[in-house]
């Protein structure tokens, strides 16, 4: 044996960590994705690299981050299987996926047509979806449909373009915005647009990004800044609230919730009118995961490029499925390995408590 053979990896039952109460396995070797608290995990985030051709602030510094080696991350063989195993055996029903920037991966289209290939139990194909930063966007938008993607997310914090330079230290608006254009010619409605809002930066877009969205029948989805980037981006006092962008907008529009339930949605949902009548109404969300928790109602699981599942965006507990797949563990002990990860999520994020501790993995090692 030479020096650069790899030693091969020691099997690792999958139940090996299992809390005791952990529900078991139907007859059929179904699980459902249950906490203690009586939540029930049905979509799925897959970040799919932790790279970013994009440094926002508020995610990462100007040099990036040490980005993982290839070798760590899961093959495209191993993240379908994960997958397969959420949305046959685990009662996934859609499956989003993530980055650091997912179109940086090369093989997104095999991923998303494996995925659109699966059935549930209830013989349905998963539900598909896209969070990404638009670039390049407009020149796939073709192949990731016929793949069979339903829907895309895309960031976009400013119109001024000096600004987002600034904020994304790139210049690449234009490329976002021509996205944006493509995704509502290809009538992947509803095309939603996610702006952070960040305060001394961009709170004087709120309006505009609104009236931006509705002119073309996008649905904007404000976001308050999460403690997910560099640490010292991040300050509770300092957040713009959702109750300070709603108060905003509210002094150009007629502002009305949506009358169907939220249910597990982390956006809470408002018709919009604008009181001068200068554009269409529609819809605008806020997403506020730090003043407005929305934890009792979650409903999401997420495995990390490197193959760790976590239960929870701002929590610190993981699960190594990659670890036990080059094990050679069954998919019976990976779903038993998966269920025992979400049996252990807490009631809550903690982000408000005192003694509340960011994540160890910034957002780009987390996906969205």
């Amino acid at each position: 044996m030479s020096d650069t053979t790899p030693l091969p990896l020691p099997r690792i039952p999958g139940a090996a960590s299992l809390p005791a109460d952990v529900p078991g396995p139907s007859p059929d070797g179904h699980r459902a994705l249950l906490d203690r608290y009586g939540r029930q995990a049905r979509d799925l985030r897959v970040s799919l690299t932790d790279r970013c051709n994009l440094r926002c602030t508020y995610c990462m510094p100007a040099e990036g981050f040490e980005w993982m080696p290839t070798e760590q991350t899961l093959s495209d063989d191993e993240t379908i299987r994960l997958i397969r195993l959420a949305v046959e055996k685990l009662g996934i029903r859609q499956v989003r996926f993530t980055g650091g920037e997912p179109l940086l991966r090369n093989s997104l289209e095999d991923i998303i047509a494996a995925t659109t290939a699966l059935r549930t139990d209830e013989g349905i194909a998963p539900s598909t979806a896209l969070t990404t930063n638009g670039l390049g966007l407009d020149k796939r938008l073709e192949g990731l449909q016929r793949a069979g993607l339903d829907r895309v997310n895309i960031s976009l914090d400013t119109l001024d373009r000096e600004l987002y330079a600034r904020l994304t230290r790139r210049d690449r608006l234009p490329d976002v915005l021509a996205s944006i254009d493509a995704a509502l010619a290809a009538d992947m409605a509803p095309v939603k647009i996610n702006a952070v809002i960040m305060p001394g930066i961009n709170e004087s877009a709120i309006v505009s990004l609104a009236r931006f969205s509705l002119e073309r029948g996008a649905e904007l989805r404000f976001i308050e800044q999460m403690p997910l980037g560099p640490r010292e981006e991040w300050e509770r006092s300092r957040m713009v609230t959702a109750e300070e962008i709603l108060a905003r907008l509210r002094e150009e529009f007629e502002l009305t919730p949506a009358e169907e339930p939220r249910g597990s949605a982390p956006a809470a949902l408002w018709e919009a009118t604008a009181r001068d009548g200068s554009t269409p109404p529609g819809r605008i969300g806020v997403i506020a995961s730090v003043t407005r928790p929305f934890c009792g109602n979650c409903d999401r699981t997420r495995l990390t490029t490197d193959g760790a599942v976590r239960n929870c965006l701002f929590g610190n507990s993981e699960t190594s499925l990659r670890d036990l797949m080059r094990a050679g563990a069954s998919d019976d002990e990976l779903a038993a390995a998966w269920a025992g990860e979400m049996w252990r999520k807490l009631p809550g994020h903690g982000v408000n408590d005192e003694g509340f501790l960011q994540p160890d993995r910034p957002m780009s090692a987390i996906g969205g």
